[in-house]
């Protein structure tokens, strides 16, 4: 008999000798915060505007969202159920766009949300800074209910540095993985809130300055985090498998359901569609 984990379990996608670039989509903001896969030939972009942006893979505007408070996005991800949700940091909401209508999931008192990934269960994970600077937590949403809070560790230390920007996203095992770049650490948690390991870097390239912005996923449970100028992909427990390289300054990641990398160039006007499984 067959077990629901191996019905369950994705075909083993060997990676490329060589990465390759298929596509390179001209946002046309000046600089680029976001990118979150909608389909294989589409994805939703956010800058340095109050406008989001759907865009094809020859850069055409397919359709545009604006912010309701005028001040541009921090973050956004797209839902199991594609809809576009996008944090605020002007008026402390995290929100979610429907039919092009924006709804409100939450308005924080004493915090503000910085970065949104959406989960396999459709909730969402809001990494969010206390006023004042003191304390950094990780907040799961099902619609508008909280309904966890991450912040210590066993030993009550905390699992996060105070610094704002903190991109989220979800494993297939249900992990949570945060890139803390002020603690220069990629920082992995099980589904409960358990820390699992923190990922510092290469470890055959100690010396390295590694500076992780933007986190994602792919169906292999890969992790993959941007650095100054290239992508550290990891496996699930955190060791090292290889680079991408090539970039200006990649920020923002997102893998579509081919395992299609997609990176916004934080510097640059571009997101670089890339193969490499």
């Amino acid at each position: 008999m067959i077990s629901a984990e191996a019905v369950s379990s994705p075909t083993v996608k060997p990676m490329l000798d060589e990465p390759r670039l298929t596509a390179t989509i001209d946002t046309g903001y000046a600089s680029l915060r976001s990118v979150s896969c909608f389909s294989e030939e589409q994805v939703w972009t956010c800058g340095s505007d109050k406008i989001m942006k759907l865009l094809n893979l020859q850069g055409k505007l397919l359709t545009s969202i604006q912010t309701e408070s005028g001040n541009w996005p921090q973050d956004i991800a797209v839902t199991r159920d594609g809809h576009l949700a996008y944090t605020d940091i002007k008026n402390k909401t995290v929100n979610l766009v429907k039919n092009k209508q924006i709804q409100t999931v939450a308005t924080l008192q004493g915090w503000t949300p910085w970065n949104v990934c959406s989960t396999s269960s459709d909730d969402l994970l809001v990494t969010m800074v206390s006023d004042g600077r003191k304390q950094l937590k990780v907040v799961r949403y099902s619609d508008s209910t909280e309904t966890q809070s991450i912040q210590f560790d066993d030993q009550g230390r905390p699992l996060y540095s105070t610094g704002y920007i903190k991109y989220i996203c979800e494993n297939r095992n249900l992990d949570i993985c945060v890139a803390d770049s002020e603690a220069r650490a990629v920082v992995v948690v099980n589904q409960s809130g358990k820390l699992r390991f923190r990922y510092t870097g290469d470890p055959s390239n100690p010396k390295q300055y590694f500076s992780p912005y933007g986190i994602t996923t792919d169906s292999q449970s890969h992790i993959l985090t941007t650095d100054l100028d290239c992508i550290h992909i990891l496996d699930q427990d955190g060791q090292f498998l290889r680079y991408v390289n090539n970039f200006q300054f990649p920020w923002g990641l997102c893998v579509d359901i081919r395992d299609n990398l997609f990176v916004a160039q934080r510097n640059t006007t571009e997101v670089k569609k890339i193969q490499y499984l």
